[in-house]
Order: structure tokens, then sequence, then C-alpha cells
């Protein structure tokens, strides 16, 4: 399948200008999730970048981003603690919820899985969390900071390598994990959990993993990663994650049934429209039904559902098909199928001279009908004549009257 990637950025709390990537499906995706990677990490470290791939295969549209300070986002690294962290994802999960439509899943390595953990609250559309490598708390941490601890309370600052890199911390960094508790969190999150870890993970024990499954309710999973490392730096490791992952979450995550906004129904006969998002997304629901309209990404949509000619193309589709098939079976005619193809195109018209607009042009409908089946050609000419018969067909020509009032 071919897998979209499109860069990004979104501001933070601290109107810092975050760098981010989306990585989607080519089609529409059954849903939305935010990835938050590990401490110090960046959105392009190999596990992120093959499990969002590999998620986006599966139809599972994902959004990386780097953390204040990291990678190519603005900021500075020593001025970041875990609160901030959190603020920053929820950050990407408004971005999305602007954008795109708001995430159903959050993901979250090694100390991302303790930040995803602890924004899942504030993350209402949220309807799974899932953690890989991740410790119970993020005072966690603390131990990859060594000797250097004492010298951060001491001094207020030091510098600390990680990963072979250099990084400054501060003292209001420790403070700030020293006083995090997730225990209430977890048990409270109230959306379904999956723990990954490897019983071979010498950053993150596993102990911690067990912390977290024996403080969080059902419905809670647990996979066990076997011989991946702390990163998942080996490919299998990480696709596994993701194949594990997509599985998983088909059974909480799927593509929308009902609107965001709750369980809506219009009443018989009617249709009534809701904003999924601020841009061009809609919901579209009927009395028994529900589907998405809206844009293409070029003038600012984000292509999850057609656009509203396109509707309209199948409304006159549909109803072309349905009449043909209507008349052939009650003709008892041999009509195997029944293929109907719509463009819409705006044309000068030329019917027009005496318009007051000069520049008015005629909106062309142009259909084409491919007939299958033991058919003679006094049949097809009929069918082709019924087709006009549609009353979707009737309706567009004959303009019908359009009175818009107040809603109640």
């Amino acid at each position: 399948m071919t897998v979209k990637r499109e860069k990004a950025t979104f501001p933070n709390r601290a109107g810092h200008s975050l760098s981010a990537l989306l990585e989607r499906p080519a089609g529409t995706p059954v849903a939305f999730v935010v990835f938050a990677h590990c401490f110090t990490c960046g959105k392009d470290i190999a596990a992120a970048s093959r499990i969002s791939r590999a998620l986006a295969a599966r139809d599972i549209a994902v959004l990386r981003f780097d953390f204040t300070g990291l990678g190519s986002s603005d900021g500075d690294f020593a001025n970041t603690d875990f609160s901030s962290n959190v603020e920053d994802l929820i950050a990407a999960a408004d971005f999305l919820r602007e954008r795109f439509q708001a995430p159903s899943m959050l993901i979250g390595h090694s100390l991302g899985g303790a930040a995803v953990l602890a924004a899942a609250d504030r993350v209402p559309e949220a309807r799974a969390v899932v953690t890989i490598g991740a410790p119970s708390g993020p005072d966690h941490i603390k131990n990859q900071f060594g000797e250097e601890v004492m010298r951060i309370r001491r001094e207020g600052v030091a510098t600390v390598d990680l990963a072979g890199r250099p990084f400054t911390v501060r003292r209001e960094f420790l403070d700030d994990i020293e006083t995090y508790r997730l225990d209430e969190k977890v048990a409270a999150i109230g959306k379904a959990l999956l723990i990954c870890h490897s019983p071979m993970d010498t950053t993150v024990s596993i102990n911690e993993a067990a912390h977290l499954y024996g403080v969080a309710k059902h419905p809670k999973s647990f996979l066990s990663l076997d011989n991946a490392d702390h990163l998942l730096t080996r490919r299998e490791d990480a696709e596994y994650v993701a194949q594990m992952i997509a599985a998983w979450s088909g059974r909480y995550v799927a593509a929308p049934t009902a609107p965001a906004a709750g369980a809506r129904q219009a009443p018989s006969g009617e249709v009534e429209v809701f904003e999924r998002n601020q841009r061009f997304l809609r919901d579209v629901v009927t009395d028994d039904h529900f589907l998405q309209a809206d844009e293409p990404v070029d003038p600012g949509g984000s292509n999850i559902g057609p656009d509203p000619y396109e509707l309209l193309l199948a409304s006159l589709g549909a109803c072309t098909s349905m009449t043909i098939r209507m008349y052939a079976n009650q003709k008892k005619w041999s009509l195997d199928d029944v293929r109907v193809r719509l463009r819409h195109d705006r044309e000068h018209a030329k019917d027009c001279e005496a318009c007051d607009e000069s520049d008015r042009k005629l909106s062309v409908i142009t259909r084409y009908i491919a007939l299958s089946g033991d058919l003679t050609e006094p049949q097809r000419s009929r069918l082709m004549e019924i087709a006009n018969r549609c009353p979707v067909h009737k309706t567009l020509l004959n303009l019908a009257r359009i009175d818009t009032l107040p809603h109640e």
C-alpha cells in the first residue's frame, strides 16, 4: 500500500513551533494516532519511523513530532520538563483535531509512554493507549543521570550524557518528575490499554510494565517483545510491534460510524451536517446512516471524505443505477450489471447571451452508463431513456428551490 508523508508544524502552549511528520494511507484512514517518542530522541528515530510506516500501511495515520528543543522543533531543551512534554503532546492532539480529526489512539515509547498515560484524560476522543518500553512514572529517568543527580541538586544545572550526547538538565526538571504520579491516572484512564515491553530491556525494567499492568483496570493487554532492545533497533521488532498494535486496536479503534459529538440522528427524510473540525471535515447524518464530507488537501482539507460535488455526483449516479435496475427487473430483462460514471465541469453558458452576468457559467454533468447482459438494442435504448427519469436527475434539471431558514 502507498504511504503518504506530509511535513507539518504546529504551535505548543509556549508559542514554540514544533516540527511534525504525518504518515497516512493513500485512502481514508480508519484512525488518527499521535506517537510520542522516547526521552531526548526525535521523531525520526528508527523505531518511530518504522512503526509509523507500518501502521500507515494498515490504514492508520500517525503523527509523530519533535518535543520542544529536540530535532527540528523550536525552543530550548534545557527549559523543558515532563509537564511541558505532556503539553506538547496535547498540542499535537489539538493540531490533528483542527486539521484532520482528533486522535483515537495515543502511542508512547519509553518516557513518551509515560507522557501519553499522563495526557490520555485530556484527549477525550482517544479510545486506546499504547505504551512501548515505558516506565511506570517519569522519575525513572533519573536512573539515566547517574551521579549527576546530586550535582543538578547542588548547582541547579548540569550537563548529562545520554546515549552519547550532552543534554543540559535543570533542577526544575527533577522537581517536576519527582512530583508526578501516574498510578491514579492509569487506574482511572477509562480507555483500552496495551503495554508492550521486552523482558530483555536493560533501560527500563520489565518490572515497570508489571506495575503499570497491575494498576490499570480492564480492558488491558500485555505484549511481550521477547528479545527486543529498548529502542527497537531491529527492523523486525518494530514491524512486529506495529502489526500487533494494528491488530489489537481494531477492537477499539475503527472507521467512524457515528459523529464525534455523540450519537445523532436526523429526522426521517432529512439530513443533518455537523462540523468535525474547523476546516472542511463534516459529519453527514441521516436517520439511519453516517458518512463524512471533506475537501482535498490543496484547498486546505484533509481529504478524508468526498467533497460536496462528489457527493452530488454520487447521488445522481446511485439514483440512475437504481432506476435502471428497477425498470429492468420489472420488465424481466437480462441486465447483468449496470455501471455509472460521472464528471462535473463548469462551462461558459452558450445560451446565456441575454443574461446580465457576462461571465456566467453553466454546470455540466457528464454521465456514462455501461449496461452488461443479453439485451437487445431496443432494450438498451429504452434503459438509457429510463436513466433520464431518475428522480435526482429530474430534481437537478428542474432547479429545485432552496429555502434557507434558521435551525431550531
